[in-house]
């Protein structure tokens, strides 16, 4: 039996926003039933259950997108919003993002080889002096999950850091998170590095992390904010379309 939008709000309990209900729900319910039930397994963390079964669908013909935007993306998308609502927390968002690896193991060489073109690419980084990186490491899941490449620079991570890696490739988009309000200064100094140095025409910079607000990220002069990795993807995605426009015009 098909694990519907109802049946997985059901078994969860899990509260969202009147608009994401909808959003989500007309995303899964249209899918096939091996489709829900990858979205299940991976939301529960059922690691062994994804790689069966995105093997499982690889032979009856799905596509390798399909795979990703119909079962993977949908079932991460729902464990972000539980996360941001706090009904799941750290130790669960890990169990889902070892059960996303394991089905994205599956489709990436087949993505790769395909030559898609990646939605952007990314530099995402956490800040001078700060040393979490858990919420970094989801946005960047979700991101690859996304079609971006992701180049991560770890923590702790200089201004001067962030400039060499945008210049080595070519990067369009620059993701920074702090964990501590301490370091949380160090994202306008970046900001104002990339100013100095006459890039900041050339990328759009994202900033996140638990106590970052958007308007602190107003007052640094951030280009876009996410207060979780669902919105950082879609945050993403809007910079790169106003880079293209920017670009073609």
């Amino acid at each position: 039996m098909p694990i519907t939008h109802e049946g997985l709000a059901k078994e969860f309990k899990w509260v969202t926003r009147p608009g994401e209900q909808k959003h989500i729900g007309e995303a899964i319910d249209p899918t096939d039933p091996i489709m829900q039930e990858m979205a299940y397994e991976l939301i529960v963390g059922n690691n062994v259950d994804v790689d069966r079964l995105t093997r499982e669908a690889l032979d009856s013909g799905y596509s390798a997108n399909q795979i990703l935007d119909d079962g993977l993306l949908n079932g991460m998308a729902i464990v972000g919003v539980k996360f941001r609502d706090n009904l799941i927390f750290v130790p669960e968002v890990l169990v889902a993002a070892r059960a996303m690896k394991a089905g994205m193991a599956h489709i990436e060489p087949i993505l790769s080889a395909s030559g898609a073109k990646p939605a952007g690419t990314v530099i995402m980084g956490t800040v001078k002096g700060d040393l979490h990186d858990i919420g970094k490491n989801l946005c960047i899941m979700m991101l690859r999950g996304a079609g971006f490449i992701v180049h991560d620079i770890g923590v702790d991570s200089s201004p001067e850091d962030f400039i060499a890696a945008v210049e080595e490739h070519g990067a369009q988009i620059v993701g920074m998170s702090a964990l501590l309000t301490t370091t949380m200064p160090n994202m306008g100094r970046t900001i104002a590095t990339f100013e100095d140095m006459g890039l900041r025409d050339e990328v759009r910079i994202m900033v996140g992390g638990a106590p970052v607000t958007q308007d602190f990220a107003d007052e640094m002069g951030a280009d876009a904010y996410g207060d979780n990795a669902v919105e950082a993807v879609d945050r993403a995605k809007e910079l790169v379309a106003l880079l293209a426009e920017l670009r073609s015009s």
